[in-house]
């Protein structure tokens, strides 16, 4: 399916955000890729490089600090960025909501992988709350710029981002993304994973998908150490699956299974992915309970 052509158009009318337009000079390019001030991602000329870009831990004090919020979503603190990734939050029934504000306490930034319910429904509200930019794939990304006036970063796959000193660079999936539309599903540009570099980690992101030939590469190329798995079956890999491909395409030293517990036909438990995977540390969240890494 093609983009409505409605979405293409980026003109100071249709935008709530004026102030990224307002005397734009001939040759304006469109929102997604001029940041208001604040925002970080696709600015040209590129930012001056960070010394502290890439620097590993201290050996002994782990910085990084990863705390899942059940489901896909997850708060991670990584050099000078705290990213909520896929935050569902409102509606999910393994989320204890009288943590909300802990939860997105000092967030500068939301990383979504695609458009459905369970993974972006809370992203606008979250946006404007925190005023902090949505990150993700363009075409969703400026359909809310242009629809619903929030901070956004929009690139696509093979690109690389800089959230706050973490390199994020947007790989391939393999499922489908949509938002809910009062006529049925509405196109939300594809869905994505991420790998994220920071901290002395490369973090892959799976998002929602099945095994795919592109995991041979993308594990050759990126060389993550630490894989957040999407395995609770029904609409993604199961555990067996997701063990299966960690242990075909990557190396890691740390995998956590996610999008399962949620609902009773998902998995409840990841016990087939850690005696599938003998060697790699199997780590079963606990919501709210922050990982060390």
């Amino acid at each position: 399916m093609g983009i409505p052509f409605a979405w293409r158009r980026f003109t100071c009318a249709g935008l709530s955000g004026q102030a990224a337009c307002g005397d734009a000079p001939a040759g304006w390019i469109p929102p997604v890729f001029a940041p208001r001030q604040g925002d970080l991602g696709v600015i040209l000329p590129p930012p001056r490089p960070r010394a502290k870009m890439g620097a590993s831990p201290i050996r002994g004090q782990p910085k990084m600090k990863l705390t899942w919020l059940g489901h896909s979503s997850f708060r991670l603190e990584i050099e000078d960025a705290v990213i909520l990734i896929d935050p569902w939050i409102s509606q999910n029934p393994a989320f204890p909501h009288d943590r909300r504000a802990e939860a997105i306490a000092g967030a500068t930034h939301i990383l979504i992988t695609h458009g459905h319910g369970d993974h972006a429904s809370d992203t606008i509200a979250l946006a404007k709350e925190l005023d902090i930019p949505a990150v993700g794939i363009y075409d969703l990304i400026s359909f809310w710029q242009a629809h619903h006036g929030i901070r956004g970063v929009g690139f696509n796959k093979g690109g690389t981002v800089d959230l706050g000193g973490a390199k994020v660079t947007m790989v391939n999936a393999s499922h489908s993304s949509s938002l809910d539309g009062s006529n049925g599903p509405i196109y939300a540009g594809h869905e994505s994973g991420y790998m994220i570099a920071g901290d002395g980690h490369v973090i892959y992101v799976s998002g929602d998908t099945d095994i795919m030939a592109d995991m041979g590469w993308m594990g050759e190329y990126h060389r993550p150490d630490i894989g957040i798995l999407c395995a609770g079956g029904h609409f993604t890999m199961d555990m067996e699956r997701a063990a299966w491909a960690a242990k075909k395409y990557f190396d890691f030293k740390t995998v956590i299974p996610c999008h399962y517990k949620t609902f009773p036909f998902l998995a409840q438990s990841a016990a087939p992915m850690i005696e599938a995977l003998p060697g790699v540390e199997v780590i079963e969240p606990e919501v709210m309970v922050p990982i060390s890494l």
